[in-house]
This record gives C-alpha cells, sequence and structure tokens, in this order.
C-alpha cells in the first residue's frame, strides 16, 4: 500500500463524533494505511455538533464558495479542516449553514430522521467529488463508510463517469448494521433523477430504505466490506449474489492486516 493513494469518506470519524463501530473504523483504516506509507484523504459532514474550537477546523477559503445543485437549488459548498493530533491526518469537513449547522447529526431529539437526509447525502456525495477535483488529487481506491455516504458510488459511476481523475479509481463500501426505520424522502429517486441519472440505476432508490441505499451503493462499488458481525435481514445475501469481491466481517483485531491484504490482492488487482 506504500504510497497509492486511498480517499475515505464517512459520515462519521472519532475523535470529531462519539465512538461508533463506523467512526472507528473510518479511523483505524485511515491510520492503518497512513501508517505504512501510503496517502491518504478524510472527508465527512461538518455537523453542527461537532465543536469546530476544540478540533481546530478552519475554512479553506480556496476550496469553499463553489453551489452544488440539489433539486434546482444552489446551495453553496464551505470546505473546512482539520488535524488529528498525533496522527499528521488531515481530515476534510463538508459544510453548509441549511444542511449542517443543526447541533445533531441524522436525526431530531425524538428519534426522527431529518427530513432532508436524502439531500444532505446527495449534497455530501457532489461536495466531496468536488472538492477532490479542486484538489487535483487522483485516488487509487475511494473507500465509503456510513449510509448518508452510500450516494457517493452512484454519482461517481454515472454523474462524473467520465472525469479523468476518478477513471482508474476503484470504489469499496464497507456496509454496517446501521439500519434505520422506514425511509428518506420519498421523492429521493425524483431529486436524483433531476441530475441526469436513468431511472435503471436508481431502482433501488423507489423506496429509500437503508437496506436499499446499501444495494445502492454496493451495485456501483468494485469491492465490498461487510463492516459489521450482524447486518439487516437479506442484505448479506444480496452482498454475496453481485458477484463482487467481498471482505466477511473481521474484528478489530483482525482488520488491519484484512484490509491490506483485501486492497492489494482484490481490489487493485482488478
Amino acid at each position: 500500500m506504500k504510497d497509492k493513494r486511498i480517499l475515505y469518506v464517512s459520515s462519521e470519524v472519532i475523535p470529531y463524533l462519539p465512538e461508533t463501530e463506523i467512526s472507528s473504523t473510518s479511523f483505524e483504516a485511515a491510520k492503518m494505511v497512513n501508517n505504512i506509507g501510503g496517502q491518504i484523504r478524510i472527508f465527512m459532514p461538518r455537523f453542527g455538533n461537532i465543536n469546530e474550537r476544540r478540533h481546530q477546523l478552519h475554512e479553506v477559503i480556496r476550496l469553499s464558495g463553489m453551489n452544488m445543485v440539489i433539486n434546482d437549488l444552489d446551495m453553496p459548498l464551505i470546505i473546512k479542516v482539520a488535524s488529528i493530533p498525533k496522527e499528521r491526518m488531515q481530515v476534510y469537513f463538508i459544510d453548509n449553514e441549511d444542511y449542517f449547522k443543526r447541533k445533531a447529526t441524522l436525526s431530531d431529539e425524538d428519534g426522527n430522521l431529518f427530513d432532508d437526509n436524502d439531500e444532505r447525502a446527495i449534497f455530501f456525495a457532489k461536495g466531496v467529488i468536488e472538492t477532490v477535483k479542486k484538489l487535483n488529487w487522483s485516488p487509487d481506491v475511494i473507500h465509503v463508510h456510513g449510509w448518508l455516504a452510500y450516494m457517493l458510488p452512484l454519482y461517481l459511476r454515472h454523474f462524473y463517469g467520465n472525469e479523468p481523475l476518478f477513471k482508474d479509481a476503484k470504489i469499496v463500501t464497507s456496509i454496517y448494521n446501521e439500519n434505520f426505520e422506514g425511509t428518506l424522502n420519498e421523492e429521493m429517486r425524483d431529486k436524483v433523477l433531476f441530475d441526469g441519472m436513468e431511472k435503471r440505476d436508481l431502482k433501488h432508490l423507489k423506496e429509500p430504505s437503508f437496506v436499499n441505499l446499501a444495494k445502492t451503493a454496493a451495485d456501483n462499488s468494485d469491492a465490498v466490506i461487510v463492516g459489521s458481525d450482524n447486518l439487516p435481514e437479506g442484505l448479506l445475501d444480496y452482498l454475496k449474489k453481485i458477484n463482487k469481491p467481498l471482505l466477511p466481517y473481521k474484528t478489530r483485531e483482525e482488520f488491519s492486516q484484512a484490509y491490506q491484504d483485501f486492497y492489494t490482492t482484490k481490489v487493485l488487482a482488478e
């Protein structure tokens, strides 16, 4: 993995959000590659409950200022950056006042999903890709964690499919047991169609449940990692059927070498 470029895109990363399976794995995977000589970039949303002063986030003016069109509305993109202490790793934060200023991540104090999570997911995907383009940084592997990032493989394949910067990049999606009740906004597919996608590529988004978001991400990835010991019913069977390299669940003690081997022998060797 030495000198390979790995882009990590996650809905949550420690130490900026509490420790979960996703936030810790996103951090540990990036740290592992960084420690063996790989080049990494980490992207996550700048949720309003992230303490900017404590973590010393600051806006990157040269990267900010673009507008992302979401469902025919221009939404300003703000990019912030911070360094993880002691790790020599930078994290880029995708920000927008309408989508990410609220003091919560994905649901309100009663546990109800925010109604605009679909637009937040689209904005996050497009914001990451546009920022990487501005950085002119061509990744070898793009590794996606967390359902808010699951639109990224779809947009890379079908909206930015002709972008030279990503033409050789391999997409890996980690699927975790982060199921949620019900679905995202039922108009999500129409909002993606607005970007010129084809209906045949959005078959799962007729009903944007967690399982269907995961299937959409997997369909548009080159390889899949099972990130949790238990996945929602039927999802693991689907991942096995799509005939793509699949890394079974690994414990924290096992994952480092397993990820390295999977990247080199399955993902980059394809």
